[in-house]
């Protein structure tokens, strides 16, 4: 089977996920890059494929040009303006609704028909507009979503309590953004709830911690990459090896008419099954006030 990903956007998210999935096991027989700048990526393609003599991976990589994405299983768009300090994700929607129609009319014009996954802020609003604009089933589009808060509010539990991050069972929903939370109604530790070792102020702290990650790196960095980069890879295993695992990627939710992240089983299909889990009242009402968020910030991009 040739398990091609075109990469569209070389930045350093595109090159932190493609760095990734080179040095992690993978099914990926070709690695394809799309860039604006033509030079630059013709210098990645060189820098990674240098890599492969100590690696396990076996993928190809290269340069190449929209015409490539016709026989690809995924397309990745990490492409559009980044978001500077003193930016939210939401700041970045007029530059990259722009940029995005026109990427994702290339890809389409060439028949594609694989599953885009979308790594561009705001990053829900993004993967809607995908989807409209390609007009593939839904379950072709997702972005990374708050797989990368989920990854983090993972750490920070761990770090607090002692336990190994991959025992811990906790997820970042809603918006990719300033609106997101966490439903600690249902995070749990082997069966017991979070709320057993954890306080209410710690709770909150966490929640504000997470939520102002991508701040805090940017304030101190440039730009965050590494781990988005590693999300993305986790998310193209997910699909060519039809794992069946549950992400919190961002995916249609027919009801609202917009792409939010919840917990999703996906596949080889791409978004399998969207999970609606129980929320308290508090936690309803913050879904809610998500939902709004990104409605009104499509709603801007229509007018």
């Amino acid at each position: 089977m040739n398990n091609k990903v075109v990469l569209i956007g070389c930045g350093n998210v595109g090159m932190a996920y493609a760095y990734s999935l080179i040095n992690q096991k993978s099914y990926v027989s070709e690695l394809v890059l799309i860039d604006i700048n033509k030079e630059k990526v013709e210098g990645e393609a060189m820098d990674l494929n240098h890599c492969l003599p100590y690696v396990s991976s076996r993928i190809s990589v290269r340069a190449g040009d929209y015409n490539e994405c016709r026989d690809a299983r995924i397309v990745v768009i990490a492409a559009g303006s980044n978001q500077k300090e003193g930016e939210t994700r939401m700041d970045l929607i007029n530059k990259n609704s722009k940029i995005f129609k026109s990427i994702v009319s290339s890809v389409m014009e060439n028949g594609f028909n694989g599953i885009f996954v979308v790594a561009t802020n705001p990053l829900d609003v993004m993967t809607y507009l995908t989807l409209k604009y390609s007009k593939l089933p839904a379950n072709q589009v997702l972005g990374s979503g708050t797989t990368l808060d989920t990854a983090r509010l993972r750490y920070m539990i761990s770090e607090k309590i002692g336990i190994c991050s991959k025992n811990i069972e906790a997820y970042v929903i809603g918006e990719h953004g300033d609106s997101e939370f966490i439903p600690w109604s249902n995070a749990n530790i082997a069966l017991k709830s979070i709320k057993k070792f954890l306080t209410e102020e710690e709770r909150n702290q966490l929640e504000e911690d997470v939520r102002n990650s991508a701040y805090e790196i940017i304030n101190r960095k440039g730009a965050t990459a590494y781990g988005i980069g590693v999300c993305l890879t986790r998310i193209t295993n997910a699909i060519l090896e039809d794992k069946n695992i549950i992400l919190s990627v961002s995916s249609y939710d027919k009801e609202n008419d917009i792409c939010i992240s919840t917990p999703a089983i996906v596949n080889a299909s791409g978004v399998k099954e969207k999970i609606y889990i129980p929320l308290d009242k508090e936690e309803t009402e913050k879904i809610i006030n998500s939902i709004k968020v990104i409605k009104d910030a499509i709603k801007s991009i229509e007018e």
